[in-house]
């Protein structure tokens, strides 16, 4: 997360490619090249992994489950985007690696 994050920051659309799944990839840019958004910080509110191991109810150690907090100016204005993030882990050439899937705006 705190990657991809870092990614938007720097306007490196490739690694966002990169770590994004291909079933949910969007064919279109992610990223406008028009834009003037600043982004000011990230916050983790949770991973859905540690809660479940707590609790001893880990359904699959490929999938998890990260809410976060980005801050953003866009012209002068803040803003927040408060989302839950659905990562799977594959495997490729031997090499494990975390995709992004999906996300969903809590209220």
């Amino acid at each position: 997360m705190r990657s991809r994050y870092s990614a938007y920051t720097l306007r490196d659309e490739a690694y966002l490619r990169a770590t994004w799944h291909p079933s949910t990839l969007p064919s279109e840019p992610i990223l406008s090249p028009d834009e003037k958004l600043h982004w000011l910080g990230l916050e983790i509110k949770s991973a859905l992994r540690l809660r479940k191991r707590k609790a001893n109810l880990l359904e699959s150690e490929d999938t998890d489950t990260v809410e976060f907090v980005a801050r953003y100016k866009i012209g002068g204005r803040a803003h927040r985007l408060h989302e839950v993030s659905r990562f799977v882990r594959e495997t490729h050439d031997g090499v494990a690696r975390w995709f992004y899937l999906d996300g969903s705006f809590p209220d």
